[in-house]
């Protein structure tokens, strides 16, 4: 015995008011759907009508949902999202190659994940990664994505995360720089006003990097991305405060050395995060297992060389 559906809301008004949530305007759900904002406004007005309830709250600077909204909202992102992962599915079947998306910093992608691409490619070779990269923080949703790196104090409900390594924040440099007592007192007050945990750490990535006789940057070298930030280090232009996730293959291989005395521990966890309402596939599932394992190794080993950086 088939069950009659009950009749949805026009599809059009269920993807413009799933697009002005994520988007948070009206403008700018607009944009992205190629029409004009007040069509975006008809459109939303039209499904409310329909369910005969509010939906949104109307801001100044944008749009947010309501109770209803989000319930709304939510369940269409469980339904795109398992949409895309069947075409998604299908087109790799069709083409014989398997795609992972991953949310990382570009700070991570350049100095430990590319270095390691012919061994990811021995082990995947059928494996194609894509990537949305962050050039601040970890942070943000991983709705569009496989799996997403990020600091958490804890997990949720909402999302399946595996817990990699604590975040540990240590001063790193070439082995050519030379310190001064000058720079390491700095670098100590600088450590110290991000003792406080997570919420101190600021993804502006100026701050993060010290030269002798002068400022953090001072007036000659201002950065906007991390990746920048440990690459100047590794010349030798001076001091960085480096994520151990990210710096764990340089530490490793000698070619940045941690300075004593200076680590802080926020007590936050690097994770690979994923929706938990997003079926696993397979080949999501073992990418996951090599990032995490090969990741954990680095730490240990570089635990091993320099104690005060064990997990």
């Amino acid at each position: 015995m088939s069950i009659r559906r009950q009749p949805f809301p026009s599809m059009n008004g269920l993807v413009t008011f799933e697009a002005a949530v994520r988007c948070g305007s009206f403008a700018l759900a607009a944009t992205e759907l190629n029409v004009t904002p007040p069509a975006v406004s008809r459109m939303v007005a039209r499904l409310e009508s329909s369910l005969k309830t509010r939906l949104l709250i109307r801001a100044p600077h944008g749009v947010i949902p309501n109770e209803a909204g989000r319930i709304l909202f939510d369940a269409i992102a469980r339904g795109f999202s398992g949409i895309d992962a069947a075409i998604r599915e299908i087109e790799d079947r069709r083409d014989g190659v398997e795609t992972v998306t991953l949310s990382l910093s570009t700070g991570f992608t350049t100095h430990w994940l590319m270095p390691r691409l012919p061994a990811f490619k021995a082990s995947f070779p059928g494996v194609d990664l894509r990537f949305d990269l962050i050039m601040g923080a970890l942070a943000g949703p991983v709705h569009d994505v496989d799996l997403g790196m990020r600091f958490l104090a804890a997990s949720d409900a909402g999302h399946e995360a595996v817990a990699i390594t604590p975040e540990v924040i240590v001063p790193v440099r070439s082995p050519s720089y030379r310190l001064d007592p000058g720079l390491t007192d700095r670098l100590a007050a600088l450590l110290a006003a991000r003792q406080g945990g997570g919420a101190a750490i600021k993804p502006d990535w100026s701050t993060l990097f010290l030269t002798q006789g002068g400022d953090a940057v001072g007036d000659t070298m201002i950065f906007t991305d991390y990746a920048i930030v440990i690459q100047a280090a590794i010349l030798g232009q001076g001091v960085a405060l480096g994520w151990l996730n990210v710096v764990a293959r340089w530490l490793r291989t000698g070619v940045l050395r941690p300075i004593d005395g200076h680590v802080v521990r926020t007590g936050r966890m690097c994770h690979l995060v994923r929706r938990g309402d997003r079926p696993l596939r397979p080949v999501v599932g073992r990418v996951r297992d090599w990032l995490v394992g090969e990741l954990q190794d680095d730490v240990a080993a570089v635990g091993r060389e320099f104690p005060s950086l064990a997990p």
